[in-house]
């Protein structure tokens, strides 16, 4: 297990608007409910391209690479439809995740607006949600469908989002633990948060912050209208 690094005493009192990409953020990666989901992805890659296991894990990996998603892959590669695919990956049982209560109240105390901003399903995001109890405290939910199948990291993408929500960027945060995801965030004024127990060793200039530990790094924060 991954020890946590001390709190990043991070200024984020400009912060009104706080963005919170979904898996792999809102819980830890070590409890491995991804892999579920990837195991479902892999087998529909098996079935839709007609090959074995493991040259569709392979292939499956390439369209991430390459495309942000597997499923932007498929759906440039392949005609299937993006509906029957996300709801068939994201059916998997939920007993990986267990709510953080230390987290809840961490986001729960923040000042603003709160919105998840994932390349997961609309579905899928309400379902980890309310297992987690979090779904009361977001205003929205931006997800894959939303942003008409263009994942992050595409610019437009994060264009879309802030101009649907009327996000103002330099007064907003966005945490995420894939690095790439904070790239364009950055470039358009966002202070970023890399989450996980991969953080420490991020060296990007456009990651601002960084912690493995989500809670402990919200509830040390200064944020608008309290000194601390």
């Amino acid at each position: 297990m991954t020890a946590a690094l001390a709190p990043d005493v991070a200024d984020l009192r400009h912060v009104e608007t706080w963005l919170f990409d979904l898996d792999n953020t809102l819980y830890p990666a070590e409890s491995e409910f991804m892999a579920l989901i990837e195991g479902k992805m892999t087998d529909f890659v098996a079935r839709e391209a007609g090959l074995p296991l493991e040259e569709a894990r392979l292939l499956q990996r390439r369209y991430f690479g390459e495309h942000g998603t597997t499923l932007a892959g498929l759906m440039a590669h392949h005609e299937i439809d993006p509906k029957a695919f996300l709801d068939e990956v994201h059916d998997v049982a939920m007993d990986r995740l267990v709510p953080d209560l230390v987290l809840r109240d961490a986001i729960a105390a923040l000042p603003g607006r709160r919105l998840i901003f994932t390349n997961g399903s609309l579905g899928h995001a309400d379902r980890v949600l309310r297992h987690l109890g979090l779904d009361h405290l977001f205003e929205d939910v931006f997800a894959i469908e939303t942003a008409d199948y263009l994942p992050k990291p595409a610019l437009a993408t994060f264009e879309k989002m802030t101009a649907r929500h009327g996000v103002v960027p330099r007064a907003a945060a966005f945490f995420e633990d894939s690095e790439k995801n904070l790239a364009p965030a950055a470039l358009l004024g966002m202070t970023t948060v890399l989450v996980g127990a991969q953080a420490p060793a991020s060296t990007a200039a456009f990651v601002h912050h960084r912690t493995n530990d989500l809670a402990g790094f919200l509830t040390a924060a200064r944020v608008k209208d309290q000194d601390r």
